[in-house]
């Protein structure tokens, strides 16, 4: 069976009160429509076909792709006339409705409606409410089978008695819907041509409607304002945080926690609160992450500790290496088995040996340091000359001195050593010891300078 899948983008989002089209408005770093069309990328259609209209090259710049048709919606009359607008571009024996603003649809949830479709049955997604005000009712006959659905504000009271809601997501036969959608009429309360009518035409040509239901009811919640925008990420990160657990991982606790990309992990990992992972993250076995920290598209490998308060991007950590607390390592920067940073220490573009240490206060910018070499507190790489960056290159087991500036080029050879409040502009041989400061000189009689007295 082949697959269209429409999804019904245009709507502005009024109620969020922003400049942004509601379904760019962001879910775990995502925006809404992303997770929609990440979860219809998964279904292998042969069309993704994008209906959009409020902030129309908005979405279609943020979000293009070869795989996405955009279709405009120059009036929005409805969901039925949304649909409509996107049939010229189908192909396929099924079609697939989907919402921009339902982002936590499970790719598991959509396959079992799926397999209710057929050139004689189409799917409808429901949900069972405690409270469905809003959502158009599931109107059944005495054998328990769909005869139509009613929207809430067309409802009589023993209508919006109901508890089973609509979703709107439906699994269509493409040959019967054409016709249905020109069979669409706007008389009702809105003045709009909605989806949900085909339902009882379906009933009418003699189609069976098979309905299925989410396992969470939260698969289909959608985000109107902001409030409900919260509800869906939080919601997000404890599914995030569960799937987590499930593979090994300590959540210290799955409230404070927040996955914004995709994250690959090892068994009996630890997370301590307050932690943001974003992009792609690697997370291998028996890794520790302290509180408060982000990483971005990062590689943690076994055994590795982040401690409290570092922010990690691009960078790779080796094995039972460690960084932080208070650590900043941005791309490029590449920790080896054992090698460790400590507090107040910033990497970009650098490489550490393993069990090289570069324990305080220091910058290391376009820098490959060998095995076993120590940095002291205070160094800095001098890698930029305000138009190009250029490389320091330490050999293994170099000792570095305390506040020392390393002004690029330069290399420092294995076992060399430069003395504290050293300015290295020279290369130094291996096992040399490097002084780069100026001879002390000291005054004696000197006084110092008082303040001056006001009169």
């Amino acid at each position: 069976m082949s697959l269209d899948i429409v999804i019904l983008a245009a709507g502005q989002g009024t109620r969020m009160r922003s400049a942004l089209p509601k379904v760019l408005h962001p879910v775990a770093g995502n925006s809404m429509l992303g997770h929609v069309i990440h979860s219809a990328r998964q279904l292998q259609p042969q069309g993704i076909h994008v209906v959009i209209g409020h902030g129309a090259e908005l979405v279609r710049e943020r979000l293009a792709a070869d795989d996405l048709n955009f279709v405009m919606q120059e009036k929005q009359l409805g969901t039925g006339h949304a649909v409509a607008q996107a049939l010229p571009a189908v192909t396929a024996d099924t079609v697939l409705v989907l919402y921009g603003d339902v982002p936590l649809i499970e790719v598991e949830t959509l396959q079992r409606l799926l397999a209710k479709a057929n050139a004689e049955q189409l799917g409808l997604l429901t949900v069972a409410l405690d409270d469905p005000t809003g959502y158009g009712r599931i109107v059944r006959d005495e054998q328990g089978k769909v005869t139509a659905i009613v929207e809430h504000k067309d409802a009589n009271d023993a209508q919006k008695a109901i508890k089973e809601g609509n979703t709107g997501i439906l699994a269509l036969p493409a040959a019967r819907l054409a016709d249905w959608m020109g069979r669409l009429s706007n008389n009702n309360a809105q003045g709009e041509y909605y989806l949900t009518d085909v339902i009882a035409m379906a009933v009418a040509d003699g189609l069976v409607v098979a309905t299925e239901q989410p396992h969470d009811p939260m698969e289909v919640q959608g985000a109107n304002d902001r409030r409900q925008l919260s509800e869906l990420e939080r919601h997000y990160q404890l599914r995030e945080g569960r799937r987590l657990m499930a593979q090994g991982v300590t959540l210290r606790d799955p409230a404070r926690f927040d996955v914004r990309g995709e994250v690959t992990v090892g068994r009996d990992v630890l997370i301590d609160i307050n932690v943001i992972l974003e992009g792609k993250v690697v997370i291998e076995d028996d890794v520790q992450i302290g509180p408060n920290c982000v990483i971005k598209n990062t590689t943690l490998r076994k055994g590795a500790v982040v401690k409290a308060n570092s922010h990690l991007e691009g960078a790779v950590m080796g094995e039972c290496s460690d960084a932080g607390p208070f650590a900043r390592l941005r791309p490029g920067s590449v920790l080896d088995a054992k090698a460790h940073v400590g507090n107040f220490v910033e990497l970009k573009n650098a490489h550490l040996g393993e069990g090289a240490k570069a324990g305080h206060l220091t910058y290391l910018g376009d820098a490959e340091i060998g095995a076993r070499t120590n940095i002291g507190a205070g160094t800095i790489t001098c890698n930029y000359d305000g138009a190009n960056k250029f490389k320091t290159v330490m050999g293994e087991d170099v000792f570095i001195g305390s506040n020392n500036s390393l002004v690029a080029p330069v290399e420092i050879k294995a076992g060399a050593t430069t003395a504290a409040g050293s300015t290295i502009t020279q290369t130094v041989e291996a096992a040399d010891l490097a002084v780069g400061r100026a001879r002390q000189r000291n005054i004696s009689g000197w006084k110092r300078p008082e303040k001056i007295k006001k009169s």
